[in-house]
């Protein structure tokens, strides 16, 4: 029995440059279709994100992104207390007082203990600056507590 051993034909490239080329090619193929760039995750807002790295400079900008805050937390006093500082620094004293009013019948809502103290303090004095259209010059001028 004979056995006859035959070779597979062999590709020759006719270069090193047709080679490369092709290389190229399927690299620019991959780049450019195999890969996309996923978008950052956005971090969430968080309740006291109002009065983080207030500038007084851009006043209308930060209560812009705090509307967006008291918007993600509807039934939190927290960020209308904040709110009404910034309305307060703009000379806004009207949507201070509306955002202090209702952050207070959001407080008064909510049970006893489950809201920070130094909060409801500060929604106590701040609904009596409101009250009072202050009299005094001493009072006229104070925007905020």
């Amino acid at each position: 029995m004979s056995v006859s051993v035959s070779r597979a034909p062999r590709c020759r490239s006719r270069g090193g440059l047709n080679d490369l080329a092709a290389l190229a090619a399927l690299v620019g193929v991959l780049l450019t279709s195999g890969c996309s760039e996923e978008p950052l995750p956005q971090r969430q807002v968080r309740s006291d994100d109002c009065l983080q790295n207030v500038n007084l400079a851009q006043l209308d900008e930060q209560i812009r992104r705090c509307d967006g805050v008291v918007a993600a937390f509807p039934t939190n006093p927290v960020p209308l207390n904040d709110r009404y500082l910034l309305h307060s620094l703009a000379g806004n004293e009207a949507a201070a007082c509306a955002d202090i009013a209702r952050a207070s019948a959001l407080a008064r809502a909510k049970p006893a203990g489950s809201l920070d103290a130094q909060v409801r303090t500060e929604l106590k004095l701040r609904q009596e600056l409101c009250r009072d259209p202050g009299d005094t010059p001493a009072t006229t001028d104070r925007r905020q507590p």
